[in-house]
């Protein structure tokens, strides 16, 4: 899948129960059901690979309580123990997740940038973008939202008015929300997309070499 194609599943909607049907410009394919999909299983894939997958999969579970926190501080306010694992998910955040991207961005997508742009698997024009610039993108605007998420909590509770409080926090709450989905899309498309890319177009000894990397690294 190039570039194009994969920009084509941003999101407009949630999938529908219909799935994808025929296609056209008013009827965009659901975010999560995009055409030409060629999943590999993680059990196929190189550990270099499979250990980006079990990250994710850690990921999706903050992300799940995080959301869900999110859900009961709208319904019936926020608590001393919802503050708590608000800030468990933006200490995850910072901890786990921006050292999980930055791995990414380092050790594998330089060559796999470079195998797709091989392929044709890019835009046209004479800078040529490739789906690992969408999910550079992806990346950044991430850290975007986090960091507005946190300015508005902290400006939140600093407010003297208990209406304005509410109103800020309640955008930040929001933004979370933007997050959560972001977050959702950008680890679906790694996992379906750019991974099994990557399984296709780099050779095992070129992973073993990677994870070699990997290890001096850390």
């Amino acid at each position: 899948m190039n570039a194009q194609e994969l920009k084509v599943i941003d999101p407009v909607r949630k999938q529908s129960e219909h799935g994808v049907g025929a296609l056209s410009p008013m009827d965009p394919p659901e975010a999560y059901a995009p055409p030409a999909l060629d999943p590999v299983p993680p059990s196929q894939m190189h550990s270099f690979l499979r250990t980006f997958v079990d990250e994710h999969q850690v990921l999706m579970e903050e992300l799940r309580i995080f959301e869900e926190t999110i859900v009961t501080i709208q319904k019936h306010g926020f608590t001393k123990e919802l503050d708590g694992t608000l800030r468990h998910f933006f200490q995850f955040y910072e901890k786990v997740l921006v050292p999980h991207e930055r791995r990414e961005a380092r050790q594998l997508f330089p060559l796999l940038n470079k195998r797709l742009i091989a392929e044709g698997e890019h835009s046209p024009g004479e800078t040529p973008t490739t789906a690992i610039d969408l999910m550079d993108d992806d990346h950044s605007k991430a850290g975007q939202l986090a960091a507005v998420i946190l300015n508005f909590m902290g400006l939140a509770f600093r407010l003297p008015d208990e209406r304005s409080k509410l109103l800020v926090l309640d955008a930040a709450l929001e933004q979370g929300k933007n997050l959560v989905e972001l977050l959702h899309l950008h680890i679906f498309r790694e996992d379906n997309v750019i991974f099994p890319a990557a399984h296709r177009l780099i050779t095992g000894v070129e992973f073993d070499e990677l994870q070699s990397k990997a290890v001096t690294e850390r």
